[in-house]
């Protein structure tokens, strides 16, 4: 059973709200988040301040559902994961793969380095945005494995633990070295990386008829 009949649930699409929230993602990165107001985003958008208010009742509002869009795909992926898959080593192998390769896109690295530099000022940015992504995103892989445990993949335990190890197995240092300017991970990286994560997660978790 795949997990893509459990996906996010959808409100009909606001064209409206999405370029706002575009603009002011794009807004947020270049000027950082002090910097940004919001009458210079509705400038931007083409509309008042009003229409804006209209929308998001502040600042902060506005950057939540900024990145809450950002992690929304992110989570439909965690979603659509096929974690209940007789090849569960695969299915795990492939969810690895993309998690990374989400990290590491340009806009999430941007993203990551916005909060970083802004959180400091800013304290509860750094909460909206680990509220939105990592936390949520924890949740939901800790109820996948909790079910991949109840179809035998995985030992009884603690899921939200198990959650976290493999996500950080998963990323190892890759999403440093392109945060750090470092260097771009090659897909040999990522694949290379997320198999050795793979093996030593099932090492430890896996049940007796999915450990390697």
């Amino acid at each position: 059973m795949s997990f893509a009949a459990a996906r996010l649930p959808r409100t009909d699409r606001d064209e409206r709200r999405e370029t706002i929230l575009k603009i002011a993602h794009a807004a947020f990165l270049e000027d950082g988040y002090a910097a940004t107001s919001m009458s210079s985003i509705a400038a931007k958008v083409g509309g008042s301040k009003a229409t804006l208010y209209n929308y998001f009742s502040s600042k902060e509002d506005l950057f939540a559902a900024v990145i809450a869009e950002r992690c929304r795909d992110f989570h439909e992926m965690l979603y659509e994961a096929d974690l209940e898959s007789h090849d569960f080593k695969k299915a795990l192998t492939t969810l690895g793969e993309r998690a990374v390769r989400w990290m590491l896109r340009d806009d999430s690295i941007a993203t990551y380095r916005l909060i970083t530099a802004e959180t400091g000022r800013f304290p509860e940015l750094g909460r909206v945005f680990y509220l939105a992504g990592p936390q949520k995103g924890k949740e939901m892989l800790a109820e996948f494995f909790g079910r991949a445990a109840e179809n035998g993949h995985l030992k009884p335990g603690y899921m939200m633990g198990m959650a976290v190890h493999f996500m950080s197995l998963c990323k190892g240092e890759l999403q440093h070295r392109k945060l750090w300017n470092i260097d771009e991970p090659s897909d040999k990286d990522i694949e290379t990386t997320v198999a050795n994560a793979v093996n030593m997660f099932l090492a430890a978790y896996g049940a007796e008829k999915t450990t390697p």
